[in-house]
């Protein structure tokens, strides 16, 4: 019999219709599970679970009354720490935020509860989110059940490892340069970042999404279904559009003489590691096998254009500490501290150069996408590194040398997955991206479900260690 952790959420919703599980009887069979793996992982916030349960028996007898409240009634969730929630702080995974009680539900939390989801936690992130890693002054580093030696990736950190965990089917992080493709692709499960302000936000902000992390694309799907509902907090979210996310899965993908670029080569940061690159050149050969044309592509994202934008951050992120006394400055992680610092003497000619790559970025991006359907790529250029280091490069001056294959797609506002496609001879994940035009993310979904099915079998999902 499959462990209740290992079901997708469509089954379970499948399960409580017939009263063949009860919502109570998977809650405490995951939280059970939560607790044997999370002193090894570190990847829940506010994990509560009396409230779990209270909020597990209110949608058990909404089932027993025929009366779910909506297509999640009763299926486990887990929230990225920085999607506000009633009641509770919001430090941003550092040890200088003030803990006041959040006033509200942010969009994508407010849809779940309408939707009956029930919150097993709030997931770990970095200071501010700025880093594609679990290290956070204010919790334990988060770690990869592959391999806990290892980081999970950020800054959805928690929400990676746990879906990898089976910490429930659904998880939901941000993603504003691969944050949630990042970790999707280290911890070998489904992340899905949506066209910009398809899945309302607060506080909204260029290039930032909210999106859907999960074991397949169906348990996607039906997430976003609940997710892409409007709120007016969202000054860029986009009008209001039926769209049969159900198809995403139900409706096969016609692969024949379909254009798909082939992008191996992302114009600048970390050279791609031969497994990685080996395991994305395979994929495309399964689409070509299938019918698909594969186009290659030469790189069109340049250090340009990475390095204005990780200056301009800088300087964002300056004038958030600039904010702080001096003793919760110290608190922030000091490899986030000298990032930050470093644009204190920016100029402002400098720093208006800097926030043009950003429409650089988008301008080149649409224009090389232009010439073919969908666009294959890795999510990074490496595997999973050491869970203790900030970043691959563990160098606050050069910060983002693995996000040159992701961040793109955000700056033009596409939408992009990370699908799981091999693991490395060591057991490591690795993540295929696919892109596609604005507003196509059903389109997005439907060709990562095709993936899945032409993917050779993945190792099983890790486990838990073993009692001593």
């Amino acid at each position: 019999m499959t462990a209740l952790h290992e079901l997708s959420a469509v089954e379970l919703v499948a399960a409580y219709r017939r009263h063949a599980l009860s919502p109570v009887e998977v809650a405490t069979a995951l939280l059970e599970h939560v607790q044997r793996w999370e002193p090894h992982l570190h990847a829940s916030y506010l994990l509560r679970p009396e409230l779990t349960l209270a909020q597990a028996r209110a949608s058990q007898s909404r089932w027993m009354r025929g009366a779910p409240c909506g297509p999640l009634d009763g299926v486990p969730v887990t929230i990225k720490e920085n999607i506000a929630t009633l009641g509770d702080p919001v430090p941003l995974g550092t040890a200088a935020s003030e803990l006041k009680p959040s006033s509200v539900n942010a969009p994508p939390a407010q849809r779940l509860r309408e939707a009956g989801a029930v919150l097993l936690c709030k997931t770990t992130m970095p200071d501010y989110g700025m880093l594609s890693s679990g290290v956070s002054s204010f919790h334990a580093s988060a770690r990869n059940p592959w391999d806990t030696t290892k980081g999970p990736g950020g800054s959805s950190a928690g929400a990676g490892a746990g879906a990898a965990a089976g910490y429930g089917p659904l998880h939901i992080g941000t993603d504003i340069g691969g944050s949630v493709r990042l970790p999707a692709a280290w911890c070998g499960v489904f992340g899905f970042k949506p066209s910009l302000g398809r899945v309302p936000i607060d506080p909204p902000y260029t290039g930032r999404a909210a999106g859907p992390i999960t074991r397949t694309v169906q348990d996607a799907a039906l997430m976003m279904q609940v997710l892409s509902a409007p709120d007016v907090r969202d000054s860029m979210s986009l009008p209001p559009q039926h769209i049969d996310w159900d198809t995403a899965t139900t409706r096969p993908r016609r692969l024949h003489g379909l254009r798909l670029g082939l992008l191996l080569d992302a114009g600048c940061g970390l050279p791609v590691q031969p497994q990685v690159q080996a395991a994305v050149q395979a994929a495309a050969e399964l689409f070509e096998d299938a019918g698909a044309i594969i186009v290659p592509m030469q790189p069109f994202f340049t250090r340009e254009m990475l390095d204005g934008m990780d200056h301009f951050w800088r300087m964002r992120s300056w004038m958030d500490l600039c904010r702080l006394d001096a003793p919760r400055r110290e608190k922030v992680l000091p490899f986030i501290r000298t990032w930050a610092e470093s644009a204190a003497d920016f100029s402002a000619a400098h720093l208006y150069e800097a926030s043009q790559q950003f429409y650089t970025t988008r301008v080149a991006t649409v224009r090389a996408c232009s010439q073919v359907d969908y666009v294959l790529s890795p999510t990074a250029p490496i595997t999973a590194f050491d869970a203790l280091l900030p970043a691959p490069t563990n160098d606050p001056m050069r910060p983002l040398e693995h996000i040159a294959f992701t961040v793109p797609f955000n700056m033009s506002e596409q939408p992009a997955a990370s699908v799981a496609c091999a693991v490395t001879q060591a057991g490591l994940p690795i993540g295929l991206q696919i892109a596609g035009p604005r507003f196509d993310d059903l389109g997005v979904l439907q060709l990562a479900h095709a993936f899945e099915q032409l993917r050779a079998p993945l190792p099983p999902w890790p486990q838990p260690p073993a009692k001593t």
